[in-house]
């Protein structure tokens, strides 16, 4: 028997892959992550499967459900928000299964800032602007970011960042990038990406933490800093397409 850590995207229930799709109906437990996911995701299961939400259970519980699951002659679909490469626990979890000699495989998801991107309509690496993009997340009650990893340090090479788990301290993290990117510097806040509830919040470093603070986010939202986002239309073009480019005869 085997665990399925499947990417349930950023929550739509028809951004899902075909692979996860069929995992989903064909395994007789399910543990999702509910605080992420839009409930029509779980409509894939087949009928009469054991649905577990692990958004209030620990990673020792987490594990024993996994555990007892296969013990039984059960597969089971280990459902993690975005994809399972990215702030997913995996490594714990997946370390945990091998001591306990349970088999475990991965399918891959869309992840949150893919989704946050296509809802802004941007690209987020531009010619002559911006080729990088940066993925990370703060501290707060979390754990420690390691060393060498300051928000100071990424901001240096003017990429594009993706912030996760952070929405809350967007304030004093506004503050720490003006310095490299400018108080004009283009934000996006994406709050459930994909889902009903989805909101998208527009501005700068100078004026998103308070248009953050009236919408009331707290959680579930990717913010997005970098001058991508207000590429001028007449920007440096891609070499792959240049018509003067020289391309190889047929």
């Amino acid at each position: 028997m085997t665990v399925h850590f499947i990417g349930a995207g950023p929550g739509a229930a028809d951004l899902l892959t075909v692979r996860a799709v069929d995992l989903l109906r064909d395994s007789p437990v399910c543990l999702y992550a509910g605080t992420y996911l839009d409930p029509e995701v779980l409509a894939h299961c087949a009928p009469g499967t054991e649905l577990i939400d692990t958004q209030h259970l620990n990673l020792d519980q987490i594990i024993d459900h996994l555990v007892r699951a296969t013990a039984s002659g059960k597969d089971v679909a280990r459902l993690c928000s975005g994809d399972p490469s990215i702030y997913s626990a995996l490594t714990e979890q997946t370390r945990r299964l091998d001591a306990h000699h349970v088999a475990w495989d991965i399918t891959p998801g869309v992840p949150a800032y893919a989704a946050a991107a296509a809802v802004l309509g941007t690209e987020l690496t531009v010619p002559e602007v911006v080729q990088s993009v940066v993925l990370t997340r703060t501290q707060a009650r979390s754990t420690a970011m390691p060393e060498g990893e300051a928000l100071a340090n990424f901001a240096a090479t003017g990429a594009t960042l993706v912030l996760h788990l952070a929405i809350t301290r967007i304030g004093v993290l506004a503050e720490e990038l003006t310095g490299e990117y400018g108080a004009d510097c283009p934000v996006a806040v994406v709050y459930r990406a994909s889902q009903p509830e989805q909101l998208v919040l527009r501005g700068t470093l100078s004026d998103i933490a308070g248009r953050v603070a009236d919408a009331g986010l707290r959680q579930a939202a990717v913010i997005l800093v970098g001058r991508a986002m207000s590429a001028p239309v007449d920007c440096a073009q891609s070499h792959l397409y240049d018509p003067q480019r020289v391309r190889p005869s047929r």
